[in-house]
């Protein structure tokens, strides 16, 4: 394999050279310095360090939303965030993980094959006392399996969390996670073969003063359909797309079904107070600014946006709208204020 000489290298090359005392062995002195990196064949690198950083940004944005769920579901300080991301074996992942502890088999819909969720068995009975009632403290006391009242309320925690996964991966894929089964023995969680290469994010977990990890365990299986899109270049430009497209139709369509006030306001004038508070029944106001046929103006909102022509359609009042108000453009505004200045002089 052809490896590119250091600059100290290169210098000892020359100085050599320039000497005229260059040997072989000298050379071969200076090819001894480099370092060898060891290639272990079963366990090849399957994922590229771009391709690890944009898995690690992703579960940052998890963490967060994570963070604010959690700590509104257990009304508690919680504090998550991505401690690594790394790649190795199943079977190094699964011989890592204490036993008995929670592991939730997560189907990755669309996506081929599942996903493994595990919960430190600290941050697990911390978060039932939680909801139970109790302070939340002595979850690493507790080593045993789940009753089946817990395991009730972990599936609803952990179904909480796969809807935080959906969003934080809506960049890459429209993700829709959803829970099998929740295991407490790792040797009843075989989703891949031990050799099969997998991602590991590592998530430290603080619930009140209990802390722990969660390891969210991707295979490459799994994740091979989209290893492409595992970008930075691919992740930010879907960023600035999904700002402009995505969330351009998500505005409309809320901003279609708000409520505004439509008034035809056939004029207005300037009067006292007290001449307001007499008004009566019958009393005619007379409007100095307009005249009779003169269009009226359609305000949406508090904006003068149409001009209009008053009328009836059956028994109801009508208006029927007959030009749009274009709004003077700042451009606009200062050509304007320009030719008045000149004709002005």
């Amino acid at each position: 394999m052809n490896e590119v000489l250091s600059q100290d290298e290169i210098d000892q090359l020359l100085m050599a050279i320039s000497s005229g005392n260059t040997e072989p062995e000298d050379i071969k002195s200076i090819n001894d310095t480099r370092k060898i990196k060891i290639y272990d064949f079963k366990r090849p690198d399957k994922f590229s360090k771009e391709q690890i950083r944009t898995v690690s940004i992703m579960h940052e944005t998890f963490a967060r939303l994570t963070t604010t769920s959690l700590s509104a579901q257990l009304r508690s300080m919680v504090n998550v965030h991505v401690a690594s991301v790394d790649q190795l074996t199943y079977e190094e992942f699964i011989r890592s993980i204490p036993t008995p502890t929670t592991l939730a088999v997560i189907n990755m819909d669309p996506l081929k094959g599942n996903a493994i969720l595990e919960i430190d068995p600290a941050i697990t009975f911390s978060m039932i006392d939680r909801l139970f009632g109790g302070t939340g403290q002595g979850g690493t006391k507790v080593q045993r399996d789940l009753t089946d009242i817990e395991n009730s309320v972990m599936e609803g925690i952990i179904v909480r969390i796969l809807a935080n996964m959906r969003e934080a991966w809506t960049q890459v894929i429209d993700l829709r996670p959803r829970l099998g089964q929740i295991e407490t023995n790792p040797q009843f969680a075989q989703i891949v073969p031990p050799s099969e290469m997998v991602v590991l994010v590592t998530l430290e977990t603080k619930v009140g003063d209990e802390e722990g990890m969660m390891n969210f365990c991707i295979p490459y299986i799994t994740i091979e359909p989209i290893i492409s899109k595992l970008s930075s270049q691919f992740w930010f430009s879907s960023v600035r797309r999904s700002s402009t497209t995505q969330y351009l139709g998500v505005l409309k369509e809320k901003l279609s079904t708000v409520d505004m006030d439509v008034v035809a306001e056939i004029g207005s004038i300037n009067v006292p107070i007290r001449d307001v508070l007499g008004l009566r029944v019958g009393d005619i106001v007379r409007l100095s600014n307009v005249r009779a046929g003169d269009p009226l103006t359609l305000n949406v909102g508090n904006r003068e946006k149409f001009t209009c022509q008053p009328g009836i359609i059956g028994k109801k009042m009508a208006v029927q709208i007959i030009n749009k108000i274009v709004p003077v453009e700042a451009e606009e505004f200062e050509e304007l204020s320009v030719e008045g200045d000149e004709s002005y002089e």
